[in-house]
């Protein structure tokens, strides 16, 4: 019994180093997931979703090391956690800071126009705008009056407001229409 609890609760690497494992990784990724893009966090694919699993999956031994035990597992989560608390933290102080690390939004759409130079910077087709489009509850490109992919990976779509000559146009149908009902309502009576 003494010996399934040392595997458990006994690490097999320094404490330091426990630490010092976990910090190095989350460093390494927020950078790459600065320089590869929002689109990564963003999830807009299932291949970008493999991405992402696979890549937790590779630095798992990075954190851990040769240290299976449950101990060494709770100190490496718990020192992710921390550390992010301490950055997400710093960086709410330092909004200066924040934009810089974080980046800016970048337009996918403005005025109801697709801007493929944007799309194309953060890889994504017209067809996955589409899906994006969709997914908020849009029937497609043409409800949009601009959207943009935040920083975080977020994505805000804001609906094209009709124009006054659609707006009347729509209110004028509207009104033909009932005057139809109207008019077939009695014909029927007279019939």
């Amino acid at each position: 019994m003494h010996h399934i609890f040392s595997d458990m609760f006994v690490l097999s690497v320094p404490l330091l180093e426990k630490i010092l494992r976990p910090v190095c990784v989350y460093a390494f990724l927020v950078l790459l997931l600065r320089v590869f893009g929002k689109r990564e966090l963003a999830q807009l694919n299932p291949f970008d979703l493999v991405v992402l699993l696979s890549l937790a999956n590779t630095v798992q031994n990075a954190i851990i090391g040769d240290d299976n035990s449950v101990a060494g597992g709770l100190i490496g989560a718990f020192t992710l956690l921390f550390v992010n608390y301490l950055v997400v933290r710093f960086l709410f102080r330092h909004r200066r800071l924040d934009q810089i690390v974080e980046g800016r939004p970048t337009v996918l759409v403005r005025d109801g126009r697709v801007c493929k130079d944007q799309l194309a910077r953060e890889l994504i087709s017209v067809h996955e705008l589409q899906v994006i489009i969709r997914r908020q509850g849009f029937a497609g490109l043409h409800e949009v009056e601009s959207c943009i992919l935040e920083p975080g990976g977020a994505v805000v779509i804001k609906r094209k407001i009709p124009s006054t000559e659609e707006t009347q146009h729509a209110e004028l149908v509207g009104g033909l229409e009932e005057i139809k009902r109207m008019i077939a309502r009695i014909e029927a009576k007279v019939a």
